[in-house]
């Protein structure tokens, strides 16, 4: 039996695999609001046959959009815009849904990669963006207003009436984005914050807001709905966020409960220095399963379904993240269960597209032949 294709639990939420697709901002918003190709993209991920859907960065604020065109939930029409996709991708999988609630911080006010991602300011079509410190992204990039009490009051306020829309909106789980150097990231990472309060300095104080926000989103929204993080394990720079620090959030998280680990790392500095190659984030996932018990969610570069059944079975990671492998070959769990001699689920309308001998690939016994 595979294990890549057993069912597994992310606290109360039960998939039929250990496939998610990570999210992947589209930058295809108009004001934070979802659009047709919204509806399009998400509704193709959905007939994948993965377990996970996860929803692209979307922002809890205006200011803490990525760029202008990212997605956001920080209004009811917002909530009503994603409504018709997430009502649509009920109806036609049984593919489970998370949201993955975020704040950009300084590395807000951004243009989309695609058009060349370099800071916006205000006169650009950008805003003055927030951090936990005064300190720019990058050299040039503008300064961002270090955030004062009644700011982490605000964005706190911001986060927990996301999950709020996010759960009237009957998604299963959310993702809060620690990683990649966004908000929450920032907090963690000694270089970006510099703060000389009790969120700044030792390790117990940088950990506070991220985990101050784990806290109110949890208090506002049921049990029912599972609740995780995505990290950084590493900021691949000197004197930054590490493995070590990592565990020591990890244990706080899996101390109140949290559902999951999203393992990333990266995105706090533009000096960081990756080694990449398949699966360079896996082992970062290893050590925090292992040293906490938390249900760990491995990502980077898994490509190839052997590799993927590999890190499952060895107990690598509990489940498997794939983001630009799934945009390039939407119905990679289809090839892997194939593969693996495994099921998966499929819409009836597409089981002709396999040939009679891979029936059972669909749990199908009939095949259209029209």
């Amino acid at each position: 039996m595979s294990h890549l294709f057993s069912p597994f639990a992310l606290g109360p939420l039960q998939l039929a695999n250990r496939i998610a697709i990570a999210p992947m901002c589209q930058y295809s918003a108009s004001d934070g609001l979802a659009a047709d190709w919204h509806m399009l993209h998400y509704g193709h991920l959905a007939l994948s046959g993965a377990a996970l859907l996860i929803l692209e960065a979307t922002a809890v604020a205006p200011e803490g959009r990525i760029s202008p065109a990212d997605l956001g939930l920080w209004s009811a029409g917002h909530q009503q815009a994603l409504a018709p996709i997430v009502q649509a991708i009920r109806r036609h999988t049984p593919i489970k849904l998370a949201v993955q609630l975020a704040h950009a911080g300084r590395k807000a006010s951004s243009a989309p990669p695609f058009e060349g991602g370099q800071a916006l300011a205000p006169g650009q079509g950008g805003w003055q963006t927030v951090a936990p410190s005064a300190l720019p992204h990058a050299p040039g990039d503008p300064l961002p207003l270090a955030l004062d009490q009644a700011g982490l009051a605000r964005i706190k306020a911001d986060f927990v009436s996301a999950a709020l829309r996010a759960h009237e909106l009957g998604i299963e789980a959310i993702e809060l984005h620690a990683a990649h150097g966004y908000l929450l990231h920032q907090f963690l990472s000694p270089l970006a914050n510099q703060r000389a309060d009790q969120y700044g300095g030792a390790l117990q104080n940088r950990m506070r807001f991220p985990l101050e926000v784990y806290d109110a989103v949890r208090a506002a929204v049921p049990r029912a709905m599972a609740l995780g993080m995505r990290v950084s394990a590493s900021d691949w720079v000197d004197g930054g966020w590490d493995i070590e620090q990592t565990l020591v959030l990890a244990q706080a998280l899996r101390q109140r409960g949290a559902d999951f680990i999203h393992v990333s790392s990266g995105g706090v500095s533009p000096l960081q220095k990756i080694p990449l190659g398949p699966g360079y984030q896996v082992h970062f996932a290893q050590r925090i399963k292992a040293e906490t018990g938390l249900p760990t969610i491995g990502v980077g570069l898994i490509t190839e379904p052997l590799h993927a059944e590999a890190i499952v079975a060895n107990g690598q990671a509990d489940m498997v993240g794939l983001a630009r492998a799934m945009l390039y070959n939407p119905r990679w769990p289809w090839h892997a269960a194939a593969a693996l001699g495994a099921q998966v689920a499929a819409p009836p309308q597409y089981w002709r597209s396999q040939p009679r001998e891979l029936a059972n690939l669909f749990g199908a016994t009939r095949l259209g032949q029209r």
